[in-house]
C-alpha cells in the first residue's frame, strides 16, 4: 500500500515557500536523492499524447495504462486536494559489476538491466519519501499527501519534467544534462502550494543514437516507443509466449534492456552510487544462462527476494533465458541444458526451449 495521511486537504496560505523549499531539498538530500524538484498538476498536453499512444495500441498488454481513465493524467482526480507534486530523483549505477557492454558480447552470459541487479527499489523509496514527508509535516503541520514509486497511475517522466529534474529523450526515459539516465523517480502528491520550480528543456538535439540502436526497433520515432517490441516489455510484463520474429533481435536479455541509456550520450556524465541497496546481488551482473537455467523454482525464489526479478515468476524467468540459449553459440554445453528441461509441465517453457533447440540445428522427437 502507498503511504498516505489522513489530514484534510485545504488552501494553505500559512507556509514560507522558498523556506520549505529548501528545508524540502535538504532533507531529501539527507536521504539519498540526488534531486528533488516542485511541478504543478498540469499534464494537459502529456494527457493528448498518451491518449494517442493508448489508441495506436502500443501499450500492448498493459492494460493498466488505460484502466484508470484520466486519473494518471490528472494528479488530483487521483489524489483529490493535490495542488503540487514534489518529485525525486534517486541514482542507481553501482560502481561495482561487470560492463553492461562487455556482459552483452558475450552470448553465453545473461545480461539483467542493471536497476534490476540489486534491492527492489519500489518499497526502498516510498519508505524514503515517507520520511520526507514527515520532515515536511514536522515543519508545517498535518497536510494532504501521497507517496509514490512507481507503484500507481502516475505520469512521472512528465511531471519530473516540469519539475526541472530532466527532459523526456526520444527513447521516452527522463535524462538530466549532469546525471544522464541511470536514475529512479518517486513523487510525493500534496495539497501544499509551493512554489513550482522551472520545467527542463530538451537536449536531444539532431542525435538519434539511442533509435538506430534499439534492437527490435520500438522507437518507431522520436519521443515515441512501441512496447509490443521493447525487450523490457517482451522479458518483464508479456505474460505469454515472445513472438518468434522477435526472439533472435532479444540477445542474451533476460530481464529487461538497457541498449537505449548504454549508446545515449548524456550518459558519459552518469554518476554511480555506491547504495549497498543497489549492489549487484548473487553475481546476477554476469552469469552463465546454463547456471542460471540450471536454477530450481526455489532457488530462484530464494536468490531473486527482495529484487524485482521476482515480479516475472519462475516460468517466465526460463522462458527468457531459453531465448538467450538460443541466440547463444551452439556448443554441447548449450543443448544439454536445453534438452534437461524439454519435459518441463509448461507449455509455454516447452515451447521456447524446443524453438531454441532449432536455432542449435536440433529438432527434438513430438
Amino acid at each position: 500500500m502507498d503511504n498516505a495521511v489522513a489530514a484534510p486537504p485545504s488552501p494553505r496560505s500559512d507556509i514560507d515557500s522558498a523556506a520549505i523549499k529548501d528545508s524540502i531539498r535538504q532533507k531529501a538530500k539527507e536521504l539519498g536523492f540526488a534531486q528533488v524538484g516542485i511541478s504543478d498538476c498540469d499534464l494537459a498536453d502529456d494527457e493528448a499524447s498518451l491518449l494517442a499512444w493508448l489508441r495506436a495500441g502500443y501499450h500492448g498488454e498493459l492494460e493498466y495504462m488505460s484502466s484508470h481513465g484520466l486519473r494518471r493524467s490528472r494528479p488530483e482526480a487521483l489524489v483529490p486536494g493535490t495542488c503540487r507534486i514534489i518529485s525525486v530523483r534517486m541514482d542507481y549505477r553501482h560502481p561495482q559489476g561487470e560492463s553492461p557492454e562487455e556482459v552483452l558480447a558475450r552470448s553465453d552470459l545473461g545480461y539483467v538491466s542493471r536497476y534490476a541487479l540489486g534491492r527492489d527499489y519500489h518499497k526502498l523509496i516510498r519508505r524514503r519519501l515517507q520520511r520526507l514527508a514527515d520532515h515536511i509535516e514536522g515543519e508545517v503541520g498535518p497536510f494532504g499527501y501521497r507517496a509514490f514509486a512507481d507503484s500507481a497511475p502516475v505520469m512521472e517522466k512528465p511531471l519530473a519534467r516540469n519539475a526541472g529534474l530532466g527532459w523526456i529523450g526520444k527513447h521516452t526515459n527522463l535524462i538530466n544534462r549532469d546525471a544522464g539516465s541511470w536514475f529512479f523517480l518517486g513523487e510525493l502528491y500534496t495539497d501544499l502550494p509551493l512554489e513550482a520550480d522551472t520545467r527542463a528543456s530538451d537536449h536531444c538535439g539532431r542525435c538519434r543514437a539511442c533509435i538506430d540502436a534499439c534492437p527490435t526497433g520500438a522507437i518507431v520515432a522520436p519521443y515515441r516507443l512501441d512496447a509490443r517490441r521493447c525487450i523490457s516489455y517482451l522479458t518483464i510484463e508479456l505474460k505469454g509466449s515472445i513472438p518468434p520474429d522477435l526472439r533472435p533481435l532479444i540477445g542474451n536479455r533476460i530481464f529487461g534492456c538497457d541498449d537505449c541509456q548504454l549508446v545515449c550520450p548524456w550518459n558519459r556524465f552518469a554518476r554511480t552510487q555506491d547504495i549497498d541497496a543497489f549492489s549487484p546481488r548473487h553475481g546476477l551482473d554476469a552469469s552463465s544462462l546454463v547456471d542460471l537455467f540450471a536454477w530450481s523454482e526455489k532457488e530462484y525464489e530464494r536468490r531473486t527476494e527482495g529484487m524485482a526479478l521476482r515480479r516475472i515468476g519462475y516460468e517466465r524467468w526460463l522462458r527468457n533465458i531459453a531465448v538467450a540459449l538460443g541466440n547463444a553459440g551452439t556448443s554441447d554445453r548449450i543443448v544439454k541444458a536445453l534438452e534437461s528441461r524439454l519435459d518441463h509441465p509448461s507449455a509455454m517453457v516447452r515451447e521456447h526451449i524446443v524453438w531454441a533447440l532449432g536455432r542449435h540445428a536440433v529438432h527434438p522427437q513430438a
